[in-house]
């Protein structure tokens, strides 16, 4: 009997230590467009997801006033945004076609390597792919 008891409290406490040391499912993960969206309820705001949230607002803001400017959207650069992190932004045909992987539709600054991420808006401001 007490053989079954000490067998019940090691198997106790092996499966304690499985839940506390596993590991959070409350964190951080990217959607099939490579935007960082929230998996269960994370405590804290990784400074990454901070980046890439202010480069997406920037980028809409960069494509929101070129919209109003009368800029007429195909497959093009709009420019650089970002603080820390670069991005650099693109309008992308959606399906992409042969326009958008020619180089004189990419930004400059990501080609050249002085910028290493990328947002892609569709011509209705939409976020197609961040890289």
């Amino acid at each position: 009997m007490r053989k079954l008891y000490l067998i019940i409290i090691v198997v106790a406490v092996i499966i304690a230590a499985f839940l506390i040391f596993r590991g959070s499912e409350d964190s951080w993960i990217k959607d099939e467009n490579g935007s960082y969206v929230k998996h269960g309820a994370p405590a804290e705001t990784p400074d990454y997801v901070t980046e890439q949230q202010t480069a997406v607002m920037q980028a809409l803001q960069l494509y929101n006033s070129k919209k109003a400017e009368g800029i007429i959207f195909s497959s093009q650069c709009l420019g650089t945004v970002g603080e820390n992190i670069k991005y650099a932004v693109d309008i992308v045909h959606i399906p992409r076609t042969e326009d958008d992987n020619k180089l004189e539709n990419q930004c400059q600054d990501y080609r050249n390597g002085k910028v290493s991420h990328f947002i892609e808006l569709d011509k209705d401001g939409h976020i197609f792919r961040i890289s």
